[in-house]
């Protein structure tokens, strides 16, 4: 994966924890919304990397 790339999903994974963090003491639901978006992001960091590793490797 590339520098920027992977740039992009480590900022927008902690944006997403922060305001995880932030609507823990509003709303239990955005609280879990966020968490549920944080965790997606995440994934698919992992996925775009190995689809980019697969496809550099063949």
């Amino acid at each position: 994966m590339s520098k920027p790339l992977s740039l992009l999903f480590a900022v927008t994974s902690v944006l997403l924890m922060s305001a995880t963090a932030i609507a823990i003491s509003y709303n239990g639901w955005f609280a879990l919304l966020f968490f549920a978006l944080t965790i997606c992001n995440i994934g698919a960091g992992f996925i775009v990397r190995a689809r980019m590793r697969r496809k550099n490797n063949t």
